[in-house]
């Protein structure tokens, strides 16, 4: 992450506690890793090991999400939706669930760092932003 990213969030998050996570360990990401069969993002993990689970703007689940969030890990969110969510794409089942839009659409990140939303009314899908730093970049603008 570079630091003026990392400037912004850390301004933000600094004046409430409840705004971050406690920060995920390299075994944390190496077990959900292997218990959802997909390899995170490098600026995902570069943003959980510093935030843990996040408000900036948006609400990035983690392990140890901060008290604004809510309790549910990235690892549940991205089992659920797998478990409800039918005839999903290769792309969808290789992607993990890191927030949602707050009309239950979830947001996932893809196995090439693209930042999708999936519409569950329609089972349509589209691409928000094409890195993870581009989301929070816009989601602190």
């Amino acid at each position: 992450m570079d630091n003026i990213l990392q400037k912004r969030i850390e301004k933000l998050v600094e004046s409430d506690n409840s705004l971050r996570g406690r920060p995920a360990t390299d075994n944390e990401i190496k077990d959900a890793e292997i218990n959802l069969n997909i390899k995170f993002d490098t600026q995902y993990i570069d943003f959980i090991k510093i935030f843990g689970g996040a408000f900036c703007g948006i609400a990035i689940h983690a392990f140890d999400n901060g008290d604004m969030i809510g309790n549910e890990t990235v690892t549940e969110l991205t089992q659920r939706f797998r478990q409800y969510t039918t005839n999903l794409s290769n792309e969808l089942m290789n992607s993990y669930v890191i927030s949602d839009d707050g009309a239950g659409n979830p947001i996932l990140t893809s196995r090439t760092g693209h930042i999708l939303i999936y519409f569950h009314d329609s089972g349509e899908t589209e691409v928000l932003h094409t890195t993870f730093n581009d989301l929070l970049n816009q989601a602190l603008s």
